[in-house]
């Protein structure tokens, strides 16, 4: 309970009369209770205890965000989905792949990964890189990690192979897009691909995905997500990293790159219409149909104990 509230609850008290402090505590406790379901505008209506549920534990029963299985022509839509497949399927043909020294798929497999268009690479395309180096390319190299992470492949003596698990999933889209999903939002670090010391953008990324399926119909600035974001979870901007390290403006850049360029754009939930795509003075974001064929968010409502 901050300052406020208890300047809210201390008001509540005024013409109360209380036989005992066992009244008075039965009291308290139902007071707080009630403030912890009751909807706030920072939180787009949702509650204290909601919000709870999306940041810390969103895929838990009482959480507003449902998962939903989509029609079998949707998966072809997602680009990690479908570049994390490939791979995979490529594995079984071989049986296994050997790695080069350095832990990495060889050229040849990254060379084959990035001409099947699923996830394109700004340098490549412009003609400032070659598709040959696994650890150069964004989306293939978090293919291989979102691949280990999620127990898919083993690596044993330089070499990777899929799991029991990993052959099992791959005939099972529905299964296996919410496992590369959970993977990515609550086992990969956001942090991996960029030198921000901060857990903005993963953190409630959930409220990031409610936001967008709010507001995502009319294209916007990811300002405008970002600052109502940050309005929400206000203790990122408090951080020791805000004040002495990086601005407010860096923090909206870091969120935007994490939430819509490294993971809404790779799953297909939105569309993103930049001026630049390395450092854009204004970046756009549309929801795609995707996003509310997969995910479904509940209404505000008292969470039962």
């Amino acid at each position: 309970m901050n300052a406020n509230d208890l300047d809210d609850f201390l008001n509540s008290l005024e013409h109360m009369y209380f036989k005992d402090i066992d009244e008075l505590h039965k009291y308290a406790a139902k007071y707080i209770e009630q403030t912890k379901d009751a909807p706030l505008p920072d939180f787009e209506g949702y509650s204290p205890n909601e919000m709870t549920f999306l940041f810390y534990n969103p895929y838990d029963d009482k959480s507003p965000m449902k998962l939903q299985k989509l029609n079998e022509s949707d998966y072809k839509r997602i680009p990690i989905f479908n570049l994390i497949k490939y791979l995979a399927n490529r594995i079984v043909a071989d049986g296994e792949i050997k790695l080069t020294q350095n832990g990495n798929l060889p050229k040849k497999i990254v060379s084959e990964l990035y001409s099947q268009g699923f996830i394109e690479d700004y340098f490549i395309e412009n003609g400032l890189s070659k598709p040959y180096y696994e650890e150069k390319i964004e989306g293939i190299h978090l293919t291989r990690i979102i691949l280990q992470l999620s127990g898919m492949i083993k690596k044993r003596n330089n070499k990777i192979s899929l799991t029991l698990k990993g052959n099992r999933l791959l005939s099972n889209n529905n299964e296996l897009l919410k496992l590369i999903f959970k993977t990515f939002t609550q086992k990969f670090n956001w942090g991996y691909f960029d030198l921000y010391e901060t857990e903005a953008g993963q953190m409630g990324f959930a409220f990031s995905l409610f936001l967008v399926s709010k507001y995502g119909d009319t294209k916007r600035l990811d300002k405008f997500y970002a600052k109502k974001y940050f309005n929400a979870f206000p203790k990122f901007l408090d951080s020791s990293e805000f004040n002495y390290a990086l601005s407010e403006e860096q923090f909206e850049r870091c969120y935007s790159i994490r939430t819509f360029d490294r993971f809404m754009d790779y799953f297909g939930l939105i569309q993103i219409d930049a001026d630049d795509k390395i450092i854009p003075d204004e970046k756009f974001i549309t929801k795609t149909d995707l996003l509310d064929k997969f995910i479904h968010f509940e209404p505000h409502r008292s969470i039962p104990e």
